[in-house]
């Protein structure tokens, strides 16, 4: 049990929120960490993208890299994807993902249809 001393009626309630529409978004990437994928061995790079203009400013998307993977090919894609990151924010040698946090770049967002089991979420298929 954990004391809270929390006024409910002091704070907004967070709402349900949906996928935003496909299209390009000015982000920053405002968090970063490396995970332990499923597979043992293989870690990703997970990083939080804030929205920072028009109607989804605030909103935040998140995408995956796999940068330590036993498939190469998808260690590969991670790597270009991490490149065209460095590509979109100039910082082209990056020695820890903190660097990488509030410089301004473009993502290009697409939406992935429900299935039975999840809803519609976001994933990012670009940078610029």
């Amino acid at each position: 049990m954990s004391t809270l001393n929390f006024d409910a009626s002091q704070v907004k309630p967070q709402e349900a929120q949906e996928a935003i529409p496909a299209g390009w978004y000015n982000v920053i990437i405002d968090q970063s960490e490396m995970k332990p994928a499923k597979t043992e061995g293989n870690y990703f790079l997970e990083l939080r993208l804030a929205v920072v203009d028009g109607q989804y400013v605030g909103r935040k998307v998140f995408t995956r890299l796999n940068l330590r993977n036993n498939n190469p090919q998808a260690q590969e894609i991670a790597y270009r994807e991490l490149s065209a990151i460095c590509h979109a924010i100039g910082r082209l040698q990056v020695g820890d993902s903190v660097e990488l946090h509030n410089q301004p770049l473009k993502c290009k967002v697409s939406v992935r249809a429900a299935d039975g089991q999840y809803e519609a979420s976001n994933e990012v298929r670009g940078w610029n």
